[in-house]
């Protein structure tokens, strides 16, 4: 027993697990002993009783190509732990197969007990998850993986993720008590009940809170809490949503955007259960999401930068399986957020804590969840309002902090902006009042720069800080734009009317020659629907709704446009999308050169020519009703 506690302590992910629960796994361990060389598990056979962790010895684990041929040979030795990525994320069907050495001793660990460990304790799971993500990085082990399990097995978490609402899966059982509850009989409905998630709420049947396992870990254990208490003491407040006519996509990406391990499932009005992360990503083996989960794993901006340049191939591969481009765009908002998070931590770890509240917020495409593979820095920062005395050591504190952000974030790939809209620029960090002030000032002046400036700083949304700044800014916002500023939406709306389809006078494509090629612009073709759209969501004071698409929706349930206007500016907006992300991967991924927004005309088909003519024309009519509906103020 002594020494199986031993060697857990050495070897990840066990090692750092609590005390107890390392003495209770070891208590678990079963030592086995091979006497002769042998194949003990196949590719897609049997499903795996347990895992294995090699105390001395050899596993050697392969996949076998058509002619029987090992591919991707792989040595396991003393500390490695077999078994964990086929139980979580291969229906527990061995993903390799695996040929042991004479002599080699193994502890194993019964399935049951392992999937406990990975349920209860994050880490235990994000090792194997953050381990499996990067292997499926590599082509040919993503081909070998997909081709190991049975065709009935291979129900593509893919294809699943993208097209599958909430409704249509398990979610777990709520199980619940009241604020009162003392916390050791808090600790032991949850024994009873077996979740590792127990929500609080109130006689009225309000959800208050939520305590999970790593709650009684981290706040009652390890700081020896008294566990007569009022479990209100030690419960976590922000309960986060979704409905079960959200997609399962949806529920991740918001897991991951809040950093919530836990949603409440609702439907009608009421909370019917709740999902965890790990379960919802352990169901997702081969969804490009487990990446994500492999981003926020990441240990420096070294790494993260390697990440950033996988995102093309995810690109790639999702836009080759058809899914829609407004899912991609979030996907890559996702991994985006994700980096700028941990290098933002980062700097804050190193220069110490901020002296005020702030948020840092990503404005331009970012700020409406659509980068695309081309993006550069847009960003800024609010920080609450401080002492006269303060003021001038906290704005210090900010543009050091803010330069550093930068510097990292390029480093990463997402260069500094050209127009410099970067915190780093004294003129966009600011405390609070001063943000008010220039919002107020753009409006007021209603001049076509001060408009350009606005429509900049609309699409804004925070990834870090307080939210509650941002909150109180679009308040102020809102009450801004009810007031009389007819000739401030008339110069948002010239500055739209700007671009303007490439479409000749006889109705095709115009273009331009770069480099001996005839190319044009799809950005630009894109920005009127954007700038347009934007307008519109102004004027009906819709701040919720970050992107496009989420706009159009809201435009349509408020009546502003028609079921046909809304389905072809959808279908317009998000064709151009799909087509621009393709572009840029293929330019990344088989061009080998940076990405920019020039499609070249020559490697249209004749239907997508056709299909390109028909959008342009679209938006040349959306344009020609936003000229007369706000342009005429301008007198």
């Amino acid at each position: 027993m002594d020494d199986k506690l031993i060697f857990l302590k050495k070897y990840a992910p066990f090692k750092n697990l609590p005390e107890d629960i390392l003495f209770r796994t070891a208590n678990l361990l079963e030592t086995i002993k091979y006497v002769k060389d042998e194949l003990i598990y196949e590719q897609g056979s049997k499903k795996l009783k347990g895992i294995e962790i090699i105390v001395s010895g050899v596993f050697e684990t392969y996949f076998l190509d058509s002619g029987k041929n090992k591919r991707k040979d792989e040595l396991y030795e003393t500390g490695s732990t077999y078994g964990g990525i086929s139980i979580l994320f291969n229906k527990k069907k061995s993903l390799k197969n695996v040929f042991v050495k004479k002599g080699t001793v193994t502890y194993f660990l019964p399935r049951k007990e392992f999937k406990r460990l990975a349920t209860e304790h994050e880490e235990v799971f994000n090792y194997f998850a953050n381990d499996f993500g990067k292997r499926m990085l590599d082509d040919d082990y993503a081909h070998f993986y997909r081709n190991a399990i049975d065709p009935e097995d291979n129900y593509l978490a893919l294809d699943q993720l993208y097209s599958v609402k909430i409704k249509d899966i398990s979610y777990k059982k709520i199980s619940s008590s009241s604020p009162e509850t003392p916390i050791f009989e808090v600790a032991n409905k949850m024994a009873k009940d077996k979740t590792s998630c127990l929500f609080i709420k109130d006689e009225h049947n309000v959800f208050l809170g939520f305590v999970t396992d790593i709650t009684l870990r981290d706040r009652v254990i390890a700081k020896q809490f008294n566990p007569q208490l009022p479990v209100s003491e030690i419960m976590d407040v922000e309960i986060i949503t979704i409905s079960t006519n959200a997609y399962v996509y949806e529920a991740i990406l918001l897991m991951f955007s809040s950093k919530a391990r836990y949603l409440l499932v609702e439907k009608d009005g009421e909370y019917v259960g709740f999902l965890s992360r790990n379960r919802l990503l352990s169901e997702q083996a081969q969804s490009p999401l487990i990446f994500i989960q492999s981003v926020k794993s990441a240990i420096d901006t070294a790494e993260l930068k390697t990440k950033w340049e996988k995102v093309p191939s995810i690109v790639a591969q999702l836009l080759s399986r058809g899914v829609h481009a407004e899912i991609v765009n979030e996907v890559i908002t996702t991994i985006a957020d994700t980096i700028s998070s941990k290098i933002i931590s980062e700097v804050i770890a190193k220069l110490g804590p901020p002296p005020a509240k702030f948020v840092f917020m990503v404005l331009g495409s970012e700020g409406r969840k659509e980068l695309s593979l081309k993006t550069d820095q847009d960003n800024a920062i609010i920080h609450e309002d401080t002492s006269v005395e303060k003021r001038a050591m906290v704005r210090a504190y900010f543009l050091d902090f803010a330069t550093q952000v930068s510097d990292k974030l390029n480093y990463v790939g997402f260069v500094y902006c050209d127009g410099d809209y970067m915190a780093s620029n004294p003129n966009w960090t600011h405390s609070l009042s001063h943000w008010k002030y220039n919002y107020a000032n753009w409006i007021e002046e209603s001049l076509p720069e001060a408009a350009v400036k606005f429509a900049a700083f609309f699409d804004c949304r925070a990834i870090y800080g307080d939210i509650s700044i941002m909150d109180d800014l679009r308040n102020f916002v809102d009450e801004e734009l009810q007031k009389p500023i007819e000739k401030f939406y008339a110069y948002l709306t010239k500055n739209a009317l700007l671009y303007e389809p490439p479409l000749t006078y006889f109705k095709n494509i115009r273009t331009q020659k770069i480099d001996s090629k005839e190319v044009f612009d799809i950005k630009t073709a894109m920005t009127p629907i954007v700038d347009l759209v934007r307008v519109y969501a102004l004027q009906n004071r819709i701040f919720q709704k970050e992107n496009t698409g989420e706009r159009l929706k809201a435009l349509k349930a408020l009546n502003i446009f028609s079921e046909m206007q809304f389905n072809e500016l959808m279908q317009s907006y998000y064709y151009l999308m799909g087509l621009r992300l393709k572009n840029q991967a293929q330019q990344i991924l088989k061009d080998n050169k940076e990405p920019n927004n020039l499609i070249e005309i020559n490697s249209l088909s004749k239907i997508e020519k056709v299909t390109l003519i028909e959008i342009f024309k679209t938006i040349q009519n959306f344009q020609s009703g936003i000229r007369m509906k706000f342009t005429n103020s301008l007198g």
